[in-house]
């Protein structure tokens, strides 16, 4: 009998052989269950790494970001897969060239293209439509991408450089502007923007009067600025010139109370103060010049809490791309646009996934998709163009020129740092405003408010007067009467000095500053306070000064006026005696004649300064027309009262009525004039701020 056996090693070898095909076939059920049987679409994608704008540092993982969620899904392209293939650009029109052919003629075929710079979208959306293919940017933001008869298959997920415009001219209207002037470096990108802003203002009645440029040296262009003295100037270039824009607005002071600067918020917040050898201005110096500018600039971050079509709010986004980038994310070049880019991913994909039925009922499916078809072409930029979800950079939609819709952030810079002061949603009109706007020099500021201050206590203590001229004996003790006397005197001379003083020296300072005529002007117009804190100064000491001698010299003392005696109503055998009491001293019509002789003069003065000065625009004190009504009121109420009351001195009913009317009436009509628009100015502002703080992120629309 023949028996057929194995050796020991060889059915060892063969337990082993059967062990690893088992764990390989195990493993290989077990790996990604999920893709098995998907179909692959590819994207080519252009990621600038290095370059003049290397933003796909940051852009790129975001982008792997949102591929992996959508592969993810099972509700958005179920049967599919994406893949991105990409390149670094460089943003170099000229590699990309390269590049974009290699993109084209190397397989796979991809379906749509996502380049980043400006430069480059434009290279690629041009030569787009001989392949029937859709362009998807997420970093371009120049306006002649805007033109869909150049780019007829161009989207993009980063706002078009206009957007900032209808910002703009909404800030001109809300301050109330009518004419601006323009600065800006010679290039596409701004030249485009520049048109498009002049058109909108002249839509708004806004006339720019001042149109600069430049291509590399910025100082000739601002030297016209200061000699066609503009005000509003709306500065358009990048980071580098910017530096070199205000280091010649310091040299020429093209900054400060007079002026206002728009810039473009995408600058470095720290921009003015990094060391740049092509300046010859210090970080202090740049400092000051830039004080209170006005930015606008994309709102790249959705702002409020809200789960859009990746199941993620903004700060969970951040959240999971600082991880993933690591170490000094914040320092990665496009970390601001990363939002874009992830968003632009979710756009098309859920564009795609859109067009799969429509392509189903046609017999067609995406993987069809060739260079020579123009069905599935169409059909992926109808779902593009009715794009709407809220995405981590906000709500996604396009305009008819395949730009994105977002909202504008408007910030100052306010101590040199910038804060927010209000937002702007173009899709709706509506300006959104915190109400924490802060000027150099303000409506209030610019009234001179301690003067202001110095009218309202005199006012007060004109008024407080009132009640001193209506005691008499019976009220107070006759001992203490000369007290009253002289209380009353000293509480309406110096409140007079108070209230009308301040308001004479802002006359007399706007005549004297503002309407000499020699070749010193800006010298001139440059009005220190402490003069006009002086002036007021001057007139109380010689109050005081004139009160004190007639105090000591002369001091008021009781007189008794006696009447003609007059018997009362029935038969009771008596007589009255009425008796006058008067506050007088011994030479009263003297110092009287002294006392009213110099107001009169004074009086008399201001009604010709404030008539000399009516037609004068200054905004070192922009409320003199105002002090110059009130000092109209308190003239003629004064020069009627003073010489009434002498006459009627001797009937005490009627000289009181008379002289506390005039002091009540010429308070009131003073304060009214001066103060209540300055409050209106306040109450407009704490609206805004108390409407806004209960409404959620201080959202109102405040539209004109």
């Amino acid at each position: 009998m023949a028996v057929s056996c194995q050796s020991l090693p060889e059915v060892r070898r063969s337990i082993i052989g059967q062990t690893l095909i088992f764990a390989s076939l195990t493993l290989l059920l077990s790996w990604s269950c999920p893709a098995l049987g998907k179909k692959k679409l590819y994207i080519g994608a252009l990621f600038p790494m290095s370059g003049g704008w290397p933003g796909g540092q940051a852009c790129l993982p975001s982008a792997q970001m949102a591929l992996d969620l959508v592969n993810k899904r099972t509700d958005i392209l179920p049967e599919y897969e994406l893949e991105l293939i990409h390149y670094d650009s460089m943003c170099d029109p000229g590699e990309a060239t390269k590049l974009l052919y290699d993109l084209l003629y190397t397989e796979p075929i991809k379906m749509v293209l996502m380049p980043g710079c400006s430069s480059v979208s434009t290279l690629v959306a041009e030569a787009a439509r001989m392949w029937n293919l859709i362009v998807l940017s997420y970093g371009s933001s120049s306006p002649a991408l805007s033109n869909r008869q150049r780019f007829p298959t161009f989207f993009r997920t980063h706002p078009s450089a206009t957007l900032h415009n209808p910002t703009r001219v909404q800030l001109f209207q809300k301050w109330k502007w009518t004419k601006i002037a323009t600065i800006q470096q010679t290039t596409e990108v701004f030249t485009s923007t520049l048109d498009d802003l002049e058109a909108r203002t002249k839509e708004a009645g806004i006339e720019i009067s001042v149109r600069q440029s430049f291509l590399t040296d910025p100082a000739p262009a601002v030297k016209n600025l200061k000699r066609q003295d503009a005000r509003i100037i709306v500065g358009l270039f990048y980071e580098t010139e910017a530096r070199k824009v205000f280091c010649e607005v310091y040299k020429e002071k093209l900054y400060g109370k007079k002026y206002v600067w728009f810039l473009i918020g995408w600058y470095a917040d720290n921009w003015f103060k990094i060391k740049d050898p092509s300046i010859n201005c210090t970080v202090e110096q740049m400092t000051e010049a830039v004080e209170g500018h006005v930015t606008t600039e994309i709102v790249m971050l959705n702002p409020e809490t809200v789960r859009g079509a990746s199941n993620l709010t903004s700060q969970e986004f951040l959240n999971q791309l600082m991880s993933k980038l690591g170490v000094r994310t914040q320092r990665r070049q496009g970390f601001q646009e990363a939002p874009l880019a992830y968003d632009a991913v979710w756009a098309l994909a859920l564009a795609l996934n859109k067009t799969v039925g429509p392509l189903k009922a046609k017999g067609r499916r995406l993987e069809d998709f060739n260079y020579n078809n123009r069905d599935i072409t169409a059909e992926i930029y109808r779902a593009l163009n009715t794009s709407s979800f809220e995405g981590v950079s906000g709500h996604v939609v396009f305009d008819a020129q395949g730009s994105r819709m977002a909202w504008t952030l408007i910030e100052q810079l306010q101590g040199g740092s910038y804060k927010k002061i209000g937002y702007f949603d173009s899709t709706k009109g509506n300006l959104s405003w915190y109400g924490n706007d802060k000027w150099i020099g303000e409506y209030i500021q610019n009234s001179q408010p301690y003067l202001n201050n110095m009218t309202a206590v005199g006012c007060m203590m004109a008024l407080a007067a009132v009640f001193p001229l209506g005691l008499d004996g019976h009220h107070v003790h006759r001992k203490q009467f000369p007290v009253v006397c002289q209380f009353r005197l000293w509480l309406l001379g110096l409140g007079f000095s108070l209230a009308y003083g301040s308001m004479f020296t802002k006359i007399w300072w706007v005549h004297t500053v503002f309407t000499k005529k020699d070749d010193k002007k800006e010298k001139r117009k440059h009005l220190e306070p402490w003069k006009l804190y002086a002036t007021v100064g001057v007139l109380l000491i010689i109050d005081v000064l004139s009160l004190m001698i007639w105090q000591i010299v002369d001091p008021l003392h009781i007189t008794v006026e006696k009447f003609v005696r007059e018997a009362p109503k029935g038969d009771l055998d008596v007589l009255i005696q009425p008796l006058l009491e008067h506050c007088s001293s011994d030479k009263m019509n003297t110092w009287l004649g002294v006392v009213y002789g110099y107001k009169g003069l004074l009086l008399l003065l201001g009604i010709f300064l404030a008539y000399e000065t009516k037609s004068i625009s200054t905004e070192k004190i922009n409320d003199h027309r105002a002090v110059g009504m009130a000092i109209y009121n308190v003239s003629v109420l004064c020069m009627i009262t003073a010489p009434v009351t002498m006459i009627l001195s001797s009937q005490q009913d009627a000289s009181f009525a008379f002289a506390s009317l005039a002091i009540v009436f010429s308070v009131y009509i003073t304060l009214v004039v001066l103060f209540v628009p300055k409050l209106q100015s306040v109450a407009t502002v704490c609206l805004c701020i108390t409407i806004a703080a209960s409404v959620s992120n201080y959202s109102v629309s405040l539209l004109p």
